[in-house]
């Protein structure tokens, strides 16, 4: 059957993989893959992630879920469609600037407009943001910044120093280096913490 021949296919694609009809057209017309789609859909086979696109749920020794959000956007930024990366919130918490977990999953886009992705319980924002957002994309540097603006002028300078010693050297570097494209407050902050004495890592 088409939809034993979707999951046979589905199955040897990694976690959070997006499928779409377009890509099991050697398997029958447009129209009875679109349907097989949907009905797996509905089955719980795969998981709608959005219009048009699905993905296959993990299955383990505890039960099945959706893919990780962060699977899923990860080759949503493969596919070049929008550029995508983590919150100021995830990026000071991957960081170790902030204990603190976000309550929700967002991505930044330089899209115009929000989306929301939705499966299971899970739920993904994509808000657009600044340019600057951009800048060094998932690099740790690129992750300082969206860290620092979102911890704001008082807190992002009380943390810069144990950024510094967090950071590679070449990290800091690649910070400093995009400093004229920040916010103004920003770009001050790093200049005057680039000027102190560098503390040594323990």
């Amino acid at each position: 059957m088409l939809s034993e021949q979707i999951l046979e296919a589905a199955g040897k694609c990694p976690e959070g993989f997006l499928l779409a009809a377009k890509q099991f057209l050697a398997l029958g017309k447009r129209d009875a893959v679109d349907q097989a789609l949907r009905r797996l859909a509905a089955r719980g086979k795969l998981v709608k992630i959005t219009r048009g696109r699905y993905a296959l749920p993990v299955c383990s020794r505890f039960g099945t879920r959706p893919p990780a959000p962060e699977a899923v956007m990860g080759w949503l930024n493969q596919e070049g469609v929008q550029q995508l990366v983590s919150s100021g919130a995830a990026a000071a918490n991957a960081l170790g600037l902030t204990t603190q977990m976000p309550v929700q999953q967002i991505y930044l886009s330089r899209s115009r407009s929000q989306k929301r992705y939705v499966f299971g319980k899970q739920q993904v924002t994509i808000r657009t943001a600044a340019a600057w957002n951009f800048l060094l994309a998932d690099r740790p540097a690129g992750q300082a910044i969206r860290a620092l603006t979102w911890l704001g002028p008082d807190q992002a300078s009380a943390v810069l120093p144990k950024l510094r010693t967090v950071l590679p050297p070449e990290e800091w570097e690649a910070l400093l280096s995009v400093s004229a494209e920040l916010p103004l407050w920003l770009a001050e902050l790093l200049s005057e913490q680039d000027q102190g004495p560098l503390e040594v890592r323990g």
